[in-house]
């Protein structure tokens, strides 16, 4: 049976339609329960490079970050994500004994896409990566598309991204 390229595309289509269905769901729960998708305003204090260059063990500083939650490990009652802000990447550690059952719950219907604030202090985890220990947590804007996955091969040693717009495979 030959291969058909456009029931790839609808699959993937179906697919990308119940992600977004699902998305709109969860911003239509938050929406419901009073919580708005997308508030207005956040006080950043620094940026993930500025946090990771000027860590110092004996020091726990107090932060304000805010990006794009790129990966997610939901765990019971406590969770680690990484968020991308314009600096650079830092991991987040979430407890919902230090954020509140409310907090922790929101957070629970994220999604890797999602726009989140976190205010906390620095810490270093067991592995060794430094990380913000979040004390309060709150929704920036809630993503209704998933990310775009970007298509990586390795040609002759190197990395090649491509981009779906303007390369072909």
């Amino acid at each position: 049976m030959p291969h058909d390229a456009s029931f790839d595309q609808e699959a993937e289509l179906r697919t990308l339609n119940d992600q977004m269905k699902r998305r709109i769901e969860e911003r239509s729960q938050l929406a419901e329960e009073g919580i708005d998708p997308y508030p207005y305003g956040f006080d950043v204090t620094a940026y993930s490079k500025n946090i990771i260059e000027g860590y110092k063990d004996d020091n726990p500083e107090t932060v304000s970050v805010a990006g794009r939650i790129m990966t997610i490990r939901k765990m019971g009652k406590a969770s680690f994500f990484h968020i991308l802000d314009r600096e650079g990447k830092i991991q987040v550690y979430i407890k919902r004994d230090d954020v509140g059952q409310e907090a922790y719950r929101v957070f629970k219907l994220l999604d890797i896409g999602d726009i989140v604030g976190i205010k906390g202090y620095t810490f270093r985890t067991k592995t060794g990566e430094i990380s913000v220990h979040a004390e309060e947590f709150r929704l920036l804007s809630k993503s209704l598309r998933p990310i775009p996955v970007a298509k990586e091969k390795e040609v002759d040693g190197q990395k090649v991204t491509y981009d779906a717009f303007s390369d072909k495979e």
